[in-house]
C-alpha cells in the first residue's frame, strides 16, 4: 500500500466515521483513529491539516508567552482531533489504559509520556497546544503520551492522548491521530527503534504458583512479535519492596515469577532459547504509574 493509498484510506475512514459506520475490516490498522473509550461521549471533532502542526516530545514550558520544550517538532500532517468527556462513573485512568492497550495492539512505539506537574502547565496544553479551552484543568491531574507507528511501506502515524481532570471534577480526553507526510523527521521514530516492541506490562500475584494479569490480546501480540525465529524475547522481572521485606527476598520473588512466565511462554511457542531473563526486583524505580508493583515487562527485539 503506497502513501497515496494510505491517505485515501484514512480519508475514507474519516468519512465513514462521520456517518457512524465503523470500518471493521481495518479497525486495527494504523490508518484508523483508535476506537473511543466506551465510557465516554464525543464532544467535538476537528480536522487537522497543517504544514507545521506542533507535536511535543518532552514537557512543556511557557517563557515570555512562547512555548518551550526540549524536544518538539512542527510536522506536516493530516488527520483528526477528537474531544471526549469521560463518564462520571468511570475515570481518565481507565481511558488512558484503554488507548494504551489499543496502541500496544497496533505495535505503536511510545515516543514520550508524562503525568501530573511533570507535563508542565495544563493551561498551556489546553489553550496553546491543542486549542481546546475545556482541557484546562489541574496541573497535578493530567497526563499525555505520543506514540508512533511506521508501516512496511514507510508511512508513519502519530497518536496523541491527553487526559485531564478539571476543577469541577469533570474529566476529558483529547485524541489526535495524524498521518505524517514523507520526508519529515519525527523525534524518536526511526528504523532502529522499530525493532523494539513493547513493553507489555504483566502484573503478577502469588508465591508457590503465580497468576498473571494479562489479556488474550496481549498474549497474542507477544506471540506475533516473537513469530520471527530471529526475535529475542526479554522478560524483565520487577517486585515491589514490602515494608518488612529484605532486598534478597524481593529479588527472589521477582526471579520466581519471571521464570514462571518464561515457562508459560515456552509452552505457547516461544522457545526458552530465544528468551532473556533480567531480574530487577525493586532496584530500578520507574515514575510511570502504569509500570508499578510486582510485574514482568515483556519486550521483543526483532532482527
Amino acid at each position: 500500500m503506497n502513501n497515496i493509498f494510505s491517505k485515501k484510506l484514512f480519508s475514507l475512514c474519516l468519512l465513514l466515521s462521520a456517518f457512524g459506520v465503523a470500518p471493521l475490516a481495518t479497525a486495527a490498522t494504523p490508518e484508523v483513529m483508535p476506537d473511543p473509550f466506551p465510557q465516554s461521549s464525543l464532544e467535538t471533532t476537528t480536522t487537522i491539516r497543517s504544514p507545521g502542526h506542533l507535536v511535543l516530545f518532552s514537557p512543556v514550558r511557557e517563557v515570555n508567552d512562547e512555548i518551550r520544550s526540549e524536544t518538539m517538532a512542527r510536522l506536516p500532517v493530516q488527520g483528526e482531533g477528537r474531544l471526549y468527556e469521560i463518564a462520571r462513573d468511570s475515570s481518565r485512568a481507565k481511558a488512558r489504559d484503554h488507548y494504551r492497550r489499543l496502541l500496544q495492539a497496533r505495535g505503536a512505539q511510545v515516543l514520550f509520556e508524562c503525568s501530573g506537574i511533570g507535563c508542565g502547565r495544563s493551561n498551556v496544553w489546553a489553550n496553546q497546544i491543542f486549542g481546546q479551552r475545556v482541557l484546562y484543568g489541574r496541573d497535578a491531574t493530567q497526563d499525555y503520551l505520543v506514540a508512533g507507528t511506521t508501516e512496511s511501506d514507510g508511512s508513519r502515524w502519530l497518536t496523541l492522548v491527553y487526559t485531564v481532570t478539571r476543577g469541577n471534577l469533570r474529566e476529558y480526553a483529547w485524541i489526535e491521530h495524524l498521518a505524517v507526510e514523507p520526508g519529515a523527521t519525527v523525534p524518536g521514530l526511526g528504523s532502529v527503534n522499530n525493532r523494539i516492541r513493547g513493553p507489555v506490562v504483566v502484573p503478577w500475584k502469588g508465591g508457590v504458583t503465580y497468576r498473571f494479569d494479562w489479556s488474550a490480546t496481549e498474549r497474542r501480540q507477544i506471540s506475533e512479535w516473537a513469530s520471527d525465529d530471529a526475535a529475542t524475547v526479554i522478560l524483565t522481572g520487577f517486585a515491589a519492596l514490602g515494608a518488612d521485606e529484605t532486598l534478597e527476598d524481593a529479588m527472589s520473588r521477582a526471579t520466581e515469577a519471571t521464570e514462571s512466565l518464561s515457562d508459560v511462554l515456552s509452552k505457547t511457542g516461544v522457545p526458552a532459547a530465544r528468551q532473556k531473563l533480567i531480574i530487577v526486583g525493586p532496584g530500578v524505580p520507574i515514575a510511570d504509574p502504569n509500570r508499578q508493583g510486582d510485574r514482568v515487562e515483556v519486550t521483543v527485539i526483532t532482527r
